[in-house]
């Protein structure tokens, strides 16, 4: 799935879910690729039947309008789109005694693979929350002697699981202790601690279907004992694709660990874009083919000399229509959603209020693809990619210097 896939389908996923019904009058109907959407319609229409039997009149009305809804909204379909649909219809009228009965059908950008329907307080959302489910994650520990980080590579994202802190002493003897006694009692207490790591590293990455491997790192000697002996669970070590050193521990050593990491994860996203970026950087620094800025990059791609499109997973821009309030005057604007609430009308510097938005990132993805744009979306999670966000969530690689 595309990033602006990924990202339409989130931003479905979390209007759905801001739907309360006041009584189980919410529907959400599943249908599988490959089923016959005329049986989806019988069905419905069986459900009609049903809900003729609901004792309150006015959920009664409004799982009938909205299974009508459906069911009209079915008739524009010959046959079940290739990945299957998702069709989430009800009341969704804020104010009680009010009704506004409104439907979403969307074929999703992965199959769906269930046949349902659901009547309910809520959309229920999650086969599609599973299709976002990140599928590249890495195991990563680190430590030394004195603290321990477990965490996650997930796509592009480093995701701190558990901090650990040792109560392992130092290496200077304790007074009255003869120093075999002290070695021994700090040895078992390190000896602990590691077996603690592994305990919480087991349970935390031990049926992750997704993960592709684990990497230990930390700024001392120990990570080569706990990664060499056996305090991982064996199907984790065999997982084991490294041993990474680094200058921290903690959770910075998390992120380290993976930048560090170049090698073992190369084919990680992460990497992929770590690379694209340094890229960008470079020639901004040297005044090359970088550029950035909402007007300079789009210029750049209507006229077909940008290489490389890069959008933020942040990109905000908006084409705004705005009114107003003391003159009346209309204004069309493009600009960062996050700055719309500081706009002033420019005939006499009142105060405006929003009529319409529409989000513009996929229209600039369409038009890269049309004059043979690569297009690459960047992660604000990164250094370098808020970088980017702060540059105004876009940038490009040009084909030649104007």
């Amino acid at each position: 799935m595309d990033e602006l896939k990924r990202k339409s389908l989130e931003k479905l996923v979390k209007e759905m879910e801001k739907f309360r019904g006041r009584h189980t009058e919410l529907i959400t109907v599943y249908v599988p690729q490959g089923y016959n959407i005329l049986k989806v319609s019988e069905q419905l229409r069986n459900e009609q039947s049903t809900a003729q039997n609901i004792k309150s009149k006015a959920t009664r009305k409004n799982v009938l309008a909205a299974l009508e809804k459906i069911l009209q909204h079915l008739k524009f379909y010959r046959e079940t789109p290739k990945n299957g649909l998702a069709i989430f219809c009800g009341n969704t009228a804020e104010n009680d005694g009010n009704v506004d009965i409104e439907i979403w059908a969307i074929e999703p950008p992965e199959p769906v693979k269930i046949r349902m329907y659901r009547c309910d307080q809520m959309f229920l959302t999650d086969p599609l929350k599973e299709m976002l489910r990140e599928r590249e994650v890495y195991g990563i520990i680190v430590l030394d002697k004195s603290e321990a980080d477990i965490g996650l590579l997930k796509g592009k994202r480093v995701e701190s699981l558990k901090h650990l802190d040792s109560i392992v002493p130092g290496k200077t003897k304790a007074g009255g202790w003869s120093a075999n006694r002290y070695a021994r009692i700090r040895e078992g207490l390190l000896e602990d601690f590691m077996k603690k790591i592994g305990e919480i590293a087991n349970a935390q990455f031990k049926g992750l279907a997704d993960l592709k491997g684990v990497i230990v790192g930390g700024p001392g000697p120990i990570k080569e004992d706990f990664a060499n002996r056996n305090y991982l669970d064996y199907t984790l070590k065999k997982m084991l694709l490294g041993i990474i050193d680094t200058s921290y521990a903690g959770e910075y050593g998390l992120k380290e660990t993976v930048q560090r990491s170049e090698e073992l994860i190369k084919e990680a996203s992460i990497i992929k874009e770590k690379k694209i970026l340094d890229r960008f950087f470079d020639e901004l620094a040297k005044d090359g083919l970088a550029i950035y800025g909402f007007e300079e990059v789009t210029g750049a791609l209507k006229s077909g000399n940008l290489e490389l499109l890069l959008i933020s997973e942040a990109f905000d821009w908006v084409e705004a229509k705005l009114k107003c309030k003391s003159c009346g005057a209309e204004i069309d604007k493009t600009v960062r959603d996050e700055f719309l609430k500081d706009e002033k009308c420019k005939s006499c510097g009142g105060e405006v209020k929003l009529t319409s938005k529409k989000e513009i990132a996929e229209e600039i993805v369409e038009t890269a693809g049309k004059v043979n744009t690569g297009v690459e979306f960047i992660s604000p999670d990164t250094p370098r990619g808020l970088q980017l966000k702060e540059l105004g969530g876009i940038g490009g690689i040009l084909r030649f210097k104007v």
